[in-house]
């Protein structure tokens, strides 16, 4: 989820308007808007503040992506795989790619 989705998510269910969460905040009503319309990235602190203004806590983890990294021995093994083997390998890395594209698009 997107910075962007986020903060319009918890304001919305907290049924605080722009304006009054832009004065929680001590910015302004505009800046909230951009935040909230992905013309602006806030900084992870700045993301902490909005959020504490609402009650809520910003949890990041950290998980494995749905296809990790390859060691360089997987990648030498690699190097002795059939084309056709190679062609499953590129459709895996396509979909992996495709999938971490869609999650970061708002």
């Amino acid at each position: 989820m997107s910075a962007a989705h986020l903060v319009r998510a918890v304001r919305r269910r907290h049924g605080i308007s722009q304006a009054s969460l832009a004065c929680r905040c001590r910015t302004s009503q505009t800046h909230i808007s951009r935040i909230e319309r992905g013309e602006v990235s806030p900084t992870i602190d700045t993301l902490e503040r909005i959020l504490e203004t609402m009650g809520e806590r910003l949890d990041i983890t950290v998980a494995p992506a749905p296809h990790g990294n390859q060691s360089n021995a997987e990648v030498l093994a690699d190097a002795k795989l059939s084309p056709a083997q190679l062609l499953v390998h590129a459709a895996e890395l396509s979909f992996a790619l495709t999938t971490i594209a869609a999650s970061r698009t708002p």
